[in-house]
């Protein structure tokens, strides 16, 4: 668990954590678990989620009001208001992981102590909003997490610590995503003891090296079955859960949830059924050929493609896209 930080000062700074999804409610949990003082937490408003669309609790306010303490949830930051609401909390340090908005220069400003982010990445590599699942869609073997003392740039402050860690092959984004909030739960608490006690040292990002991944929309998840058998699989991964890879079978949306790449010869058109077997369907591609093997129609459910067909006749020669 790394240092106790019941043993002096570490239990008295006060802490506001800032962050939004499930990747920030796990280190958010293992803040408290490790005795750290947090006195607050801001996190993204409240937004119906779901088939339902019913309006849920982001995981960060569900681990924050089980904890007991202030929730903030501001639609502005730059209003003047929240930067009342934070002052009023008198942070000595204020930690964030995947909140969502970048911080004006008051709000940086406020804790003696500064600002720190978790980053899914390592920096400089894949600032930006969707670390995690461009890493899968590029290919990329190895990730992690980095530690970083904030400036008003887009994750291009100093580094405290950084810890990679490998990406399996068949990996998904949503997988990882919690295999990395795992490791920042571990790591986090020796960082910030160094920051309370002063020993925390910190290096300068080589900015010239630092590559920018942008946020991903729903509509990113449409196959291009131009691509090669391989950057399609990596797609599908990096994709999943959300926004969803998906293409059209017959005019419906068909989701991909699972396939495997070959990198045979197609012997047919990009998006074209290839062969149709209970292990797998298998589509032509630009370079190499992709099995398919969990699919979901639009109105149906997931199921692997031996499930798919007992219902639906898939036929080779027919197209996907």
């Amino acid at each position: 668990m790394g240092s106790d930080p019941n043993q002096g000062q570490e239990a008295e700074t006060r802490i506001v954590f800032m962050g939004t999804p499930t990747f920030a409610s796990i280190i958010l949990e293992r803040l408290f678990e490790d005795g750290w003082n947090v006195v607050g937490a801001v996190t993204q408003p409240d937004r119906p989620r779901g088939r339902g669309r019913k309006v849920t609790p982001t995981p960060v306010s569900q681990v924050a009001q089980a904890h007991g303490i202030l929730v903030l949830q501001p639609k502005k930051i730059r209003d003047g208001v929240f930067l009342e609401d934070l002052t009023d909390l008198r942070p000595d340090m204020m930690v964030v992981a995947a909140y969502g908005r970048i911080l004006p220069a008051d709000v940086l400003a406020l804790p003696p102590l500064g600002c720190y982010n978790v980053h899914a990445s390592l920096l400089p590599a894949y600032r930006g909003p969707a670390p995690v699942r461009w890493a899968i869609i590029n290919g990329e073997e190895t990730t992690g997490i980095t530690f970083f003392r904030m400036d008003e740039g887009m994750d291009t402050g100093d580094m405290l610590a950084s810890h990679p860690l490998a990406i399996g092959p068949t990996e998904t984004a949503g997988m990882l995503t919690e295999r990395l909030a795992r490791l920042a739960a571990r790591t986090i608490t020796p960082a910030l003891v160094d920051i309370v006690a002063g020993n925390a040292r910190f290096v300068p990002q080589e900015h010239e090296k630092a590559t920018v991944v942008p946020i991903l929309k729903k509509g990113d998840g449409l196959i291009d079955w131009g691509l090669s058998a391989e950057s399609i699989r990596n797609r599908i991964r990096g994709l999943d859960p959300w926004p969803g890879a998906f293409t059209f079978w017959r005019g419906k949306r068909l989701r991909l949830w699972e396939a495997e790449a070959s990198g045979d010869g197609t012997g047919g058109k990009p998006g074209e059924i290839l062969s149709v077997a209970n292990d797998g369907v298998t589509v032509g591609t630009s370079e190499g050929t992709l099995c398919l093997k969990s699919v979901q129609l639009e109105g149906g459910r997931r199921m692997l493609v031996k499930e798919f067909l007992r219902g639906h006749k898939m036929e080779p020669g027919e197209s996907l896209g």
